[in-house]
């Protein structure tokens, strides 16, 4: 499989897909594909997996889409303005995302639920208590958004994030909270309780329009239902 990632800044990737060559999404992420690409719905991997998946944001069912008869084409295009990244997973190097970051990737890549080791990261560390992993052997894309800003931490050498900036990190980095020290600072300074703390070894990807922020700043200007 080859790819292309085109577009700013609502990107899209454009995968090449050799005759048999699988390619694993959600529900409604397939944008445009060539006509000899077949689709199945599946568990993928039974009802285990399924439900974890839906616990981690994503659909119960997959699609897998497979080249038939020759090369194949298809496209899967981000649902909001950002970045997509490709990352290599393997089996010494699995990736930790934020919840609903998954776009696609290849058939080799396995998607499952992560739970903050620390109950306290998992309530106040911004993606919630669950998180995305994926493991195994391939190529998988992710939805970031915003800008990307990465960083390399080593051991021991840690990141202070407002909440809801994490996009993915190394499984080999760990997730903590920190709360905003001072009363006035907590009530005044308009940037919460808590703050997440990134632990390495292992790189960190952070993204500037988070979301959940870009629908705090709408929120004002949307109309009520007395309007």
């Amino acid at each position: 499989m080859t790819y292309d990632i085109q577009g700013t800044p609502l990107p899209v990737v454009i995968c090449q897909l050799a005759p048999g060559e699988r390619m694993i999404t959600e529900r409604g992420s397939m944008s445009w594909m060539s006509p000899n690409m077949q689709m199945e719905t599946s568990s993928n991997g039974g009802f285990g997996k399924a439900l974890g998946r839906m616990f981690a944001g994503e659909a119960v069912f997959q699609n897998i889409y497979t080249a038939a008869g020759g090369p194949g084409m298809i496209a899967f295009a981000s649902s909001f303005p950002g970045s997509i990244r490709a990352f290599q997973i393997t089996p010494d190097r699995p990736m930790v995302v934020q919840k609903s970051a998954f776009l696609a990737s290849e058939a080799g890549v396995t998607l499952s639920i992560h739970f903050q080791k620390r109950f306290g990261a998992g309530f106040f560390g911004g993606e919630g208590f669950i998180m995305q992993r994926l493991d195994g052997n391939g190529t998988a894309f992710v939805e970031i958004d915003g800008a990307v800003v990465e960083y390399t931490l080593g051991p021991g050498q840690s990141i202070i994030v407002d909440t809801g900036f994490v996009a993915a990190m190394d499984a080999t980095c760990t997730m903590d909270i920190q709360s905003v020290p001072g009363l006035k600072n907590k009530l005044l300074g308009g940037e919460g309780f808590f703050n997440t703390i990134i632990t390495g070894p292992g790189n960190v990807l952070l993204q500037t329009m988070p979301v959940n922020s870009v629908a705090s700043a709408l929120r004002p200007f949307f109309p009520t239902g007395n309007n």
